[in-house]
């Protein structure tokens, strides 16, 4: 018998599925559980909250980015010590790569892990209408175990008698309950999506998020529901963490907060030793460092900070121009930049690296999933999601990778706007490590 598997679903994007899967992971913590959580697809602010609910690093899982055998290996290693895995889903639950395919859907992690489906559905403008649709998306792919729903936003107990009658009568999967309409438990969003955990989710809102989730669905039953042998291969581990070789900083701050777990376990699985630090707060870099992994996040919200901090610019400025390794994408690559210029045009100094400024738009400037081909002829994925742009760079740069994907190189130092996956491409990580113990190796300590 396999640990309960549960995907939190939605009919769509916004139907509140943040909320009941952080809320059912807190649940479920309080109740003495060992609670791993998961979210399908390119996302790094859904995981904060499930962390904070759970105690436990949550990890991402994505069909188009990684291969069925490399996502059954992924989960297998965070579940080690699990009591249940609780998995949220990405929009709505045939939403994916593109139509019709299931390529990057929930309903395709969910077939995959032979996991329970959790249906959220925003039920504050229909009644009766809400059968059609639970039928609907429970009959669309017959291998998709579709086994509850959720009824959100519910404006009464009147109300949810009705979508309870409608629901019951028409549709197979079991009704756990309703959410009451409650603007306290909304979580405020910004130009990249939902704020940290950190910033929205104090631990009293948490556990009033749990005792509001006990209160309303009936996790007994879910738990029964999830609780079935399943058919999934047992998996292979990562290598065997090798003895440390070369010591990385990773940036990691209110600024530079986006890394997807797997990144950072296949870095240290490779022998890397991984070293904290906030190009924010800290005034020098870590001592001894070999390489520098500047991740993604929300440099645009702490120019002032940054531009402020010119000692910190000034070190990694030093540490590129000795040829040591440094690898940054989106926010990262951004601090690397002459500047960042936000959309009233006021302009802050950066690490002034690449000969280029980034600038914040008023729109999205770039969304969607991406493979890059290295000149290596190497291919890795991962995808954008951005509001700012780069000034035309000088074709003295060299381009690290083919056109059409960006990305560019000044000495040692790899800058990209692509949150790439290490798992797509581990090759991509094991020259990254190999180039900070050869930079070692001639600089020795």
């Amino acid at each position: 018998m396999s640990i309960p598997r549960i995907v939190i679903a939605g009919t769509h994007s916004g139907v509140g599925k943040t909320t009941v899967a952080t809320g059912i992971m807190a649940a479920f913590h309080r109740r003495g559980l060992r609670v791993q959580g998961f979210k399908v697809g390119p996302d790094f602010i859904d995981p904060t909250f499930h962390r904070a609910a759970t105690g436990r690093s949550s990890r991402n899982l994505d069909g188009w980015m990684l291969s069925r055998e490399t996502n059954l290996e992924a989960f297998a290693r965070a579940v080690d010590g699990a009591d249940v895995a609780v998995i949220e889903g990405v929009m709505g639950l045939f939403d994916g790569k593109s139509a019709p395919s299931l390529s990057g859907t929930t309903a395709e992690m969910a077939i995959w892990l032979d996991a329970t489906v959790v249906l959220v559905l925003d039920a504050a403008a229909m009644a009766g209408s809400a059968a059609a649709v639970v039928h609907g998306f429970d009959t669309f792919v017959p291998e998709l175990r579709l086994s509850a729903v959720v009824c959100n936003k519910v404006a009464s107990a009147k109300h949810h008698g009705n979508l309870r009658d409608a629901i019951t009568s028409h549709c197979r999967p079991a009704l756990l309950g309703y959410l009451p309409r409650d603007a306290s438990f909304a979580i405020p969003e910004r130009h990249l999506g939902l704020h940290l955990a950190n910033e929205a989710l104090t631990d009293d809102r948490l556990n009033r998020l749990a005792e509001w989730i006990e209160s309303y669905l009936d996790l007994d039953q879910l738990l029964r529901l999830s609780s079935r042998p399943n058919t999934t291969e047992a998996p292979l581990a990562l290598p065997a963490p090798k003895p440390h070789c070369a010591r990385i900083g990773i940036a990691r701050d209110a600024a530079f907060c986006f890394y997807y777990e797997d990144n950072l376990d296949l870095l240290r699985a490779l022998g890397a030793e991984l070293v904290d630090f906030s190009p924010i707060a800290d005034r020098t870099l870590p001592p001894d460092l070999d390489g520098i992994y500047l991740g993604g996040g929300y440099p645009e919200l702490h120019t002032e900070a940054l531009s402020a901090n010119e000692p910190m610019r000034t070190a990694i400025a030093e540490f590129a121009a000795a040829d040591a390794p440094i690898y940054a994408e989106c926010g990262g690559f951004m601090y690397l930049t002459q500047a960042i210029v936000n959309t009233t045009g006021q302009s802050s100094h950066m690490a002034a690296i690449f000969p280029t400024k980034a600038r914040m738009q008023p729109r999205l400037a770039k969304l969607g999933y991406i493979e890059i081909e290295l000149a290596s002829g190497q291919r890795a994925r991962g995808h954008e999601f951005r509001y700012s742009v780069i000034d035309p760079m000088p074709e003295t740069i060299r381009r690290a990778y083919r056109e059409p994907a960006e990305g560019y190189q000044v000495r040692s130092v790899l800058g990209s706007y692509i949150h790439l996956h290490f798992l797509s491409c581990p090759s991509f990580a094991e020259k990254f490590v190999h180039d900070c113990v050869g930079w070692r190796a001639r600089n020795p300590k």
